[in-house]
């Protein structure tokens, strides 16, 4: 949309089902974000653009989300959820300007483009008509359908209100709608509810329009992009095609999937080119993959950072707060968790590093733990550069590792230790020359006693 254009969106937040949860739907999640917070990204136009956000009088957790994702927005109530003209015009209060675009859309609609919107907002403001979205349904049961007369598009009819031929019919109504601002609340006013479900319909805003000398544009997307969410199994359908949408556009850019439909990402994963990912690797928000990182089977990161080359998993854990530096080796079983991992470091197997630095070109041996937290609060472990932790190490943070130093294996280091140091914290070893076959004898003495023998 343009700065100039005085363009609205209203955001029917829809009647609230709840999809057998204590979650309001538009407030499930598809590929780590909100279908609300979907939508409400996808028309995120810039320029003067509103939002005005209609929701039912019991969805204050819908608002307040909707609130904390765009601070700008206004939000209306429905109180008597009549149908989406009725959504409509809750929210007309909110349109100040005539010379603009009203754009309908929905949230639980979450997978239509940013760029599909735009041109239907663009196409009504420069043809002055209505412009509704349309695709071809591979099975159109319970849609409404777009009814063409002599090539246009003169009217939207619900499922429950078409004739059989009407139901024949394969183009339909996808959900949103851009009208011009101008007409937008004369033609909500001539809405009537003369019809199966006895509401009023945002889709006879066609025929109404029509008949006020406005003609009817149909923009058509793949049917995938209009899916709606109104049960669990559509929900896990969005997701599925959501993730192979953000999928083929990681390919398209220089990723490497060594098999795809396994591979599960965020809708903010970040790659750089040549990253290869192996099979089963889940992506949770906030993670940032640069070029030449290869991410083993089975691993899952969330909230990290991962640098040029580095190398991860199989069955690597990075958790929220993690930065891998630079060809830094991160193998299988290991988890991080708000912890910097300095270039070229290792920590190939079984440990657990939180709260901790990592310094560069550091080794950390098979099942070494930082030991960040006590119940109440958590404790910061610095490993210097060059230094060499031993197998079966714990760290009792707060502790510090200078540069270069070598911790032997088995050590429980409750103190610091200097750079180039060799720190050893475990018992001494001691020796008693016969003591295990004088165990056995006595013990086999007792059996064979007990027995009877």
């Amino acid at each position: 949309m343009t700065s100039n254009a005085h363009s609205t969106v209203i955001l029917a937040a829809g009647k609230g089902t709840r999809m057998k949860s204590s979650l309001p739907k538009v407030l499930h999640e598809i590929a780590g974000r909100a279908m609300l917070g979907h939508v409400l990204a996808n028309t995120r136009f810039g320029g003067d653009a509103r939002t005005v956000l209609v929701v039912g009088p019991d969805m204050d957790e819908v608002a307040a989300y909707a609130h904390g994702v765009r601070q700008d927005l206004s939000v209306v109530v429905q109180f008597n959820q009549r149908g989406t003209g009725d959504a409509a015009r809750t929210a007309l209060p909110e349109i100040t300007h005539e010379d603009g675009v009203v754009l309908v859309v929905f949230g639980d609609t979450p997978l239509v483009r940013t760029e599909t919107l735009a041109d239907m907002a663009d196409t009504c403001r420069k043809s002055g008509n209505i412009v509704i979205l349309g695709f071809e349904a591979a099975d159109p049961t319970g849609y409404g359908r777009v009814v063409l007369e002599g090539g246009k598009v003169r009217r939207i009819v619900e499922h429950k209100d078409a004739t059989e031929a009407e139901r024949s019919i394969r183009l339909c109504f996808g959900g949103p709608m851009a009208v011009p601002a101008g007409h937008f609340g004369a033609l909500l006013g001539n809405l009537t509810n003369d019809n199966a479900q006895r509401e009023y319909y945002l889709t006879d805003l066609v025929a109404l329009g029509h008949g006020a000398g406005l003609d009817c544009i149909c923009v058509t997307c793949p049917e995938a992009d209009v899916q709606g969410v109104n049960s669990r199994a559509d929900l896990a359908a969005a997701e599925a095609s959501l993730q192979r949408r953000m999928r083929q556009s990681a390919m398209a850019e220089g990723v490497t999937f060594l098999d795809p439909d396994t591979v599960y990402l965020s809708f903010d994963t970040k790659f750089g080119r040549d990253v290869t990912v192996g099979q089963s690797v889940v992506f949770g928000p906030g993670c940032e993959i640069a070029d030449g990182v290869l991410i083993k089977a089975f691993s899952h990161l969330e909230g990290a950072k991962v640098s040029e080359g580095a190398e991860i998993g199989p069955f690597a854990r990075i958790r929220p707060g993690s930065e891998i530096g630079r060809r830094a080796r991160i193998g299988n079983f290991v988890e991080t968790k708000k912890a910097r991992i300095e270039d070229g470091a290792k920590i190939n197997h079984l440990s657990y590093i939180g709260d901790a630095r990592v310094g560069a070109g550091a080794n950390i041996g098979a099942g070494t733990i930082t030991c960040n937290y006590d119940g109440y609060n958590k404790f910061f472990t610095d490993i210097g550069a060059g230094a060499f932790v031993g197998s079966n190490s714990s760290l009792v943070a707060p502790v510090r590792i200078g540069d270069g130093a070598y911790l032997g294996s088995g050590s429980v280091v409750t103190k610091d230790v200097s750079a180039d140091a060799l720190a050893v914290a475990r018992g001494r070893q001691m020796e008693k020359p016969g003591w295990a076959k004088a165990f056995r004898m006595k013990n086999e003495d007792i059996k064979k006693q007990s027995s009877g023998e």
